[in-house]
């Protein structure tokens, strides 16, 4: 297994000066510090608007959440590297795409004030709705042990068409409020409504993403193990207030993964 200290791990946070409504700078601060209690070297480097992406550099990247004018501004300069971030995705390049980034990479976001072409990067599309759906969301997801939780709040609606989902709603609303599906996985793309923000409240979601872009670079990921306790007893706590026999819950899962 090659030494970690030899590894290096290159987020690329996508127009931060925009994309920057759900303390999206929480979930790179979580991949960085996790890279660095193993040891693995990480760097983030930060893209905004009219910026070249060189995707070849990258090993994540990170699409936050932004409002529909700012959602619309950043397709326009993406559409310009459209294929280079499909050719990044259909390699297996990791991508952790929130709410805006979420709904940018399918085909379209029809709103009340018109459409948003999307990147077409994914089979999905949004449709506005009226209402927002809000509120504390928890789901059941084949990438963790124990219940995912977090934070969403939108007005699109999010039809993945058959694609694979993120999880399975346990509490809240998830893409459309009627499906009981959240987000969308597409080989190493997680697309997610949760903010929180959604690594930190997940370690097991965060080291996913940095296995498989160690994985994809170096072959090889094996991570050390740290310790989540704290992690643990604050997604327990969630789970016990908004889940009936929460606590239960969370152990029958822990047993079946």
């Amino acid at each position: 297994m090659k030494d970690t200290s030899e590894m290096k791990i290159t987020i690329g946070h996508l127009y931060p000066d925009l994309l920057n409504l759900y303390g999206d700078r929480g979930n790179i601060a979580c991949m960085m510090q996790r890279c660095l209690w193993r040891g693995i070297r990480a760097e983030t480097i930060e893209f905004h608007t009219g910026e070249y992406i060189d995707f070849s550099k990258l090993d994540i990247v990170l699409l936050g959440g932004g409002s529909d004018r700012e959602q619309l501004i950043v397709c326009q300069n993406l559409k310009k590297i459209q294929r280079q971030f499909q050719e990044f995705v259909e390699d297996n390049g990791v991508v952790l795409a929130v709410c805006g980034g979420y709904q940018l990479l399918g085909r379209y976001y029809r709103t009340g004030a018109g459409m948003i072409e999307g990147l077409n990067l994914l089979d999905i599309y949004t449709e506005q709705e009226e209402g927002r759906l809000i509120g504390n969301i928890i789901l059941d997801s084949d990438l963790a042990h124990i219940p995912v939780v977090g934070f969403e709040n939108h007005g699109g609606r999010t039809c993945i068409n058959g694609c694979r989902p993120f999880g399975r709603v346990l509490y809240g609303e998830g893409n459309d409020g009627r499906s009981g599906c959240e987000g969308v996985i597409y080989k190493n793309v997680i697309g997610t409504y949760l903010h929180g923000p959604l690594l930190p409240k997940n370690p097991q979601i965060c080291d996913h993403l940095l296995k498989k872009a160690l994985e994809r670079k170096y072959g090889t990921a094996g991570l050390e193990k740290l310790d989540d306790n704290l992690e643990r007893a604050a997604n327990a706590y969630i789970c016990r207030r908004f889940l009936p026999g929460g606590s239960m819950h969370c152990r029958q899962m822990d047993l079946v993964h």
